[in-house]
């Protein structure tokens, strides 16, 4: 949809009725008759809204502010079983359980998978779920304007039990869930958003991503899509070069500036 601003107007005296419409690239002309005299009306564009139908949500530190409680929980574990690699814990955000074992905890730390599961379930158990600032009202908007919403999340779906029973209404707010069991590659890999995309039957410029940690940005980046990115884990300097757009939280933020 295009929001115009009249720019200039030129009229001539005509013995003529009627209106009509022309392109001038990105201007348009307005034809309309007013005291017997047709006016010219140039329209230039003030902004385009984004065509937007669909809003991809990451779930943590997106949807809920739960990234600073997971940056604790894994910042214990790097330091425990990784101390040579220090700030570990926010290169793996994003990433999906199986993966971080794959990468961080196999060969002589495989045998420390089964104590760092049974930390994390105890840990989620115990977490809060705390909507970022803003956020329903943000996502009923998008409801009420037909716009499908849909979480895509590297968390696996035992976690989101724990959501749905601290949360009972959470599920209702989306269109979609999909978890780590619903993509076969975690982000940066573009695999989760294009299938949400496909999810709804809709092409890759159709959505917008939000997202708050470099592999979920790059992943909607990957994926053609276009990014809002959350300053609620990283800094808004640090994000900013990778996103469309740069936002604290939902407050800030107009349909109409997507």
């Amino acid at each position: 949809m295009w929001y115009f601003n009249i720019i200039s107007q030129l009229s001539y005296a005509c013995g003529m009725s009627g209106c009509g419409v022309g392109e001038y690239g990105n201007q348009k002309k307005h034809e309309t008759m007013l005291n017997n005299d047709l006016f010219f009306v140039i329209l230039q564009p003030i902004f385009k809204m984004h065509d937007m139908k669909a809003a991809l949500f990451d779930l943590d530190g997106v949807v809920f502010d739960t990234e600073p409680q997971y940056t604790l929980f894994w910042g214990e574990q790097c330091r425990e079983f990784h101390p040579e690699t220090p700030g570990l814990e926010h290169t793996i955000k994003g990433q999906t359980l199986t993966q971080i074992y794959e990468k961080y905890f196999s060969g002589s730390l495989e045998c420390k998978r089964e104590l760092i599961t049974r930390r994390l379930d105890e840990f989620e158990q115990g977490m809060s779920f705390d909507y970022v600032e803003g956020f329903l009202t943000f996502v009923s908007k998008l409801k009420d304007m037909g716009i499908k919403t849909a979480v895509v999340t590297s968390s696996n779906r035992a976690k989101m039990e724990s959501v749905y029973q601290k949360v009972p209404d959470f599920s209702q707010l989306f269109d979609a869930i999909l978890t780590s069991e619903d993509f076969a590659e975690s982000k940066p890999s573009p695999d989760c958003y294009l299938k949400a995309a496909a999810r709804f039957d809709l092409d890759a410029a159709d959505c917008v991503v939000f997202e708050d940690s470099f592999n979920g940005i790059r992943s909607g980046r990957a994926a053609g899509m276009k990014v809002v990115g959350l300053a609620t884990t990283n800094s808004r300097q640090s994000i900013l070069p990778l996103c469309d757009m740069v936002i604290d939280d939902y407050n800030q933020l107009n349909i109409s500036d997507l």
